[in-house]
């Protein structure tokens, strides 16, 4: 259950700290990518939690080619006979990335437990193998962090009520979103349980308040950049060198090439 309700976060405030907070995350990249650093960071948490729009504020101005955002769909046939970690493995980082786990291993011990997509011995073997696993990730160097974002029923419905009327956002709803309200507590039993086997100290959970967005996302990122012991690295020195003199190219016709209407200009 989130906590109680604050003031909300005046927007230029928020704007302020949250561009702040990137330019750290920026300096934290070229730390990783200097380093050769490998960085993995899990997102979990109830539907409509704020998983999604956190996660956009974190890569928004990193590079793609270090950060990318890992959101899996369901498993196919063939990976249902493989080693349940198996299909993480592949995406995890290597040297000087950073890879976002927009939900991760942890759909066994939420929406596969409370929806019964897997067996009880398969959700036991999962309790027993995710620390080891995890620990494994640890030792090999991977900086590995893992953010739980809970969110009351109150404003969880309140934001499937809005997504419903946007259409913008209604991809974001699906039948299991909307029968993930009728087993709250069902989901309250299954995160509690996983807490206990998973949070362990070489990898531990960090609950994020989320009823309020801004506040979750600047508390997440600068508990982030907290826990990473990185530094500035210096960027190289670059100059714009001068334009060389025309030569006489001249540039085809713009009737030979087919251009964009020019739809602003109707506005």
């Amino acid at each position: 259950m989130a906590g109680k309700r604050t003031a909300a976060l005046p927007g230029a405030l928020y704007e302020r700290e949250l561009l702040r907070l990137q330019t750290e995350l920026v300096k934290l990249q070229e730390w990783v990518r200097t380093e050769g650093a490998r960085l993995v960071v899990v997102f979990e948490g109830r539907d409509a939690a704020g998983k999604g729009g956190t996660i956009k504020r974190v890569s928004e101005h990193l590079n793609p080619r270090v950060a990318r955002t890992v959101a899996l769909p369901r498993p196919t046939e063939r990976e249902r006979t493989q080693w349940y970690f198996q299909r993480y493995v592949e995406h995890l980082p290597a040297a000087g990335e950073i890879v976002l786990f927009d939900r991760s291993w942890y759909n066994r011990a939420g929406v596969e437990r409370v929806m019964g997509f897997c067996t009880k011995e398969e959700y036991q073997l999962f309790l027993r193998q995710c620390p080891i696993f995890e620990r494994m990730l640890v030792e090999e160097g991977i900086v590995l962090c893992k953010y739980w974002f809970s969110v009351s029923d109150a404003v969880q419905q309140d934001r499937f009520r809005r997504r419903l009327k946007d259409p913008t956002r209604r991809w974001k709803l699906s039948p299991m979103d909307l029968e993930s309200i009728t087993r709250w507590e069902a989901y309250s039993r299954a995160k509690d349980e996983m807490l206990v086997h998973t949070d362990i100290s070489e990898a531990p959970w960090f609950v994020v308040e989320s009823d309020d967005k801004r506040r979750a996302r600047l508390n997440m990122i600068a508990h982030l950049l907290d826990s990473v012991p990185y530094y500035e690295v210096p960027p190289p020195v670059l100059e714009l060198p001068p334009r060389p003199p025309s030569t006489g190219y001249e540039r085809p016709p713009r009737d030979l090439q087919t251009y964009v209407p020019d739809h602003a200009a109707s506005l």
